[in-house]
């Protein structure tokens, strides 16, 4: 469990408490302060411990020495961080040229079937002239804006029709009326929200409204475990949740 003494990292360590199927035989993390059932590295290069599959859940700074590890030791990996810089994005790619590579922004079901569902949505709406904007809320911890979900959320509508549409973050050093071929993204950070994501499809006289609602932290962690029971011997590859779902649902 890579960042296991995070948030997320220990309530999956909870979850895998729980399930025969799975179980966490180290975890890495530079935070020392929990007591753990199972051996915890500060980094992941003095990791000596073998696995199946690693979860992670850290920092984006921690990912570059976590895909060093994971195609060193042939161990593939759930990568569950955002914020990822381009330079990291493209080293997730060669990685997966390796080593079997699971990334996705969210891990829940509700959000990866919301994806497959605002393409369709897209395909209706946006050729008949409504703008789209996503508004994404978070707690007031979260580091990165606008949240990995919120970019996924997009970028499933853009790549519809061709990545033809630019993101635009913040309107108020720009006054001119809306483009058609922009996507808005707004970031809202406060209190203890887990993760809340409206995609607006705006047209004349009507307005529709996906959602979703994260009211616990668990449904990242249930999608982590599932991908990391998925992904254990897979070969090297990149993969998604959707394969996961695709697996669940054979």
């Amino acid at each position: 469990m890579h960042g296991c003494n995070g948030k997320m990292g220990q309530v999956i360590t909870g979850i895998a408490a729980e399930d025969t199927e799975i179980e966490i035989v180290a975890g890495v993390d530079a935070s020392q302060h929990i007591q753990n059932s199972y051996p915890v590295f500060p980094t992941i290069s003095e990791c000596t411990v073998e696995a199946d599959v690693i979860i992670d859940f850290c920092a984006a700074p921690a990912v570059d020495g976590l895909l060093q590890y994971a195609v060193e030791k042939q161990i593939s990996c759930v990568l569950c961080t955002t914020g990822l810089s381009e330079a990291q994005l493209a080293a997730v790619e060669e990685a997966s040229k390796k080593v079997a590579i699971l990334r996705s922004a969210n891990m829940s079901l509700g959000v990866n079937t919301l994806l497959k569902i605002l393409k369709d949505a897209a395909a209706v709406f946006v050729p008949a002239g409504f703008d789209v904007e996503i508004v994404e809320k978070h707690h007031n911890q979260k580091v990165d804006a606008p949240s990995g979900t919120a970019l996924a959320l997009a970028d499933s509508i853009n790549e519809e029709f061709d990545n033809e549409f630019a993101y635009v973050y913040d309107r108020s050093q720009v006054r001119e009326k809306r483009s058609q071929k922009e996507i808005g993204i707004s970031a809202v950070r406060g209190g203890t929200i887990v993760g809340d994501h409206d995609v607006i499809f705006a047209g004349v006289d009507e307005v529709i409204t996906f959602s979703h609602r994260a009211y616990s932290k668990s449904v990242f962690a249930k999608g982590a475990v599932q991908a990391a029971k998925y992904l254990a011997g897979k070969p090297a590859g990149k993969y998604d949740m959707s394969d996961v779902i695709s697996a669940t649902l054979a």
